[in-house]
């Protein structure tokens, strides 16, 4: 069942639909880095200028290059910022289009059965601070690991696998079910569940193709849900 959903999922990353939803995502996560650069290269200015001005006087003649050096050094180090930032802002802002993407899946795929509700906004948008948060702690987690050869790596897809799949299945059955059911049905299902989480973990530790993550784990818990609800629902009846 996982790899038949994550086939399936992938199978729809290239369809119309997906296209649109990734370069509105992609466009917006531009804007915000170019606004987030902006605003950070204009802070740096106006906290270092002052700084500067202040000690020109009691510097040496050499000392007038500090100020291009120091504006070179800002900008590569933003630079590098900003590069790590775009797989955590595409996703915070591919958040708001989940709810688009499984609405895709489900009318396209399992087109005999009750469409889902999309996700209230303020609750979609908790879940986009969510994936954020799992995406930066997760990240940040491996990285202090990194001294330890062989955990980092470990760590890195044992922690990001559990909250990705726990956050992605709990909003694709949070579509069809109160909140509460959602979790007890991920409970019962926490094996194959972790195991999806782990092909996400794998998807997003790829570069540039972990812009695509939201949107590949948001249409392979489409398909995970339809099969551990139709599995749950069997379970009484074989007893």
């Amino acid at each position: 069942m996982i790899l038949d959903s994550a086939s399936a999922a992938l199978n729809r990353l290239l369809t119309p639909p997906f296209r649109v939803v990734f370069f509105k995502t992609l466009g917006l996560t531009l804007l915000a880095l170019i606004a987030l650069w902006i605003g950070l290269r204009e802070l740096f200015e106006w906290l270092a200028l002052p700084w500067l001005t202040g000690f020109a006087p009691e510097l040496p003649g050499w000392a007038s290059w500090l100020g291009p050096i120091a504006a070179i050094a800002a900008g590569i180090v933003l630079a590098l910022g900003l590069a790590l930032l775009i797989a955590p802002i595409s996703a915070l802002i591919a958040g708001v289009f989940l709810d688009e993407i499984a609405e895709v899946v489900e009318r396209a795929d399992y087109p005999r059965d009750e469409p889902g509700r999309p996700v209230p906004a303020l609750r979609s948008l908790v879940l986009s601070l969510k994936f954020l948060g799992v995406v930066i702690s997760g990240n940040i987690l491996a990285l202090f690991l990194l001294l330890i050869p062989g955990i980092n790596i470990a760590a890195f897809f044992l922690v990001n696998g559990y909250l990705l799949g726990r956050e992605f299945f709990e909003f694709a059955a949070m579509r069809h079910m109160p909140e509460d059911e959602a979790r007890a049905l991920r409970s019962r299902n926490a094996g194959t569940i972790f195991i999806a989480g782990l092909l996400i973990a794998a998807f997003l530790a790829v570069p540039l193709v972990n812009l695509l993550t939201p949107l590949f784990a948001a249409a392979m818990m489409v398909h995970i849900f339809k099969g551990v609800a139709a599995r749950d629902i069997a379970r009484p009846l074989r007893r």
